[in-house]
C-alpha cells in the first residue's frame, strides 16, 4: 500500500519532476505534487510524495527530514488525512455578519 508524505520547507522553483527525482533515490515514487497558490500560480514551499511502500516511505523520511533537498533543508513526514468539512483553521466566514458585529459569508 502507498503511503503519502508531506514535504514542507521546499524551494519555491522545485517541481514537482525534481521532487519525484529526489524521492526515487529512496524507492518507487506512485506521484509527487507541488502545491500551487491559485491566485498567483506561485509554489506555496510544500508539497507531497506518494511512495510505494510502507517501508519505503519511513526510509524517505530518514534519509530527508532535517536535511537538504533542492538547496533546501526540508521536512519530511508522514501527510495526515484531510479534515472533512467544517469551517477554516481560523474559525473565520469571511465577509459582513450583522449578528456578529463584523464580515461573513453566511447570509
Amino acid at each position: 500500500m502507498a503511503k503519502k508524505l508531506y514535504v514542507g520547507g521546499l524551494s519555491y522553483g522545485t517541481t514537482d519532476a525534481v521532487l519525484k527525482e529526489g524521492f526515487e533515490v529512496v524507492g518507487p515514487v506512485e506521484s509527487a505534487v507541488i502545491i500551487m497558490d491559485k491566485a498567483t500560480g506561485r509554489s506555496k514551499g510544500f508539497g507531497f510524495v506518494e511512495m510505494s511502500t510502507d517501508e519505503d516511505a519511513a526510509k524517505a523520511i530518514e534519509k530527508y527530514n532535517g536535511n537538504e533537498l533542492d538547496g533546501r533543508r526540508v521536512t519530511v513526514n508522514e501527510a495526515k488525512p484531510r479534515p472533512e468539512g467544517g469551517p477554516s483553521r481560523s474559525g473565520s466566514t469571511g465577509g459582513y455578519n450583522k449578528d456578529r458585529g463584523g464580515f461573513s459569508n453566511r447570509r
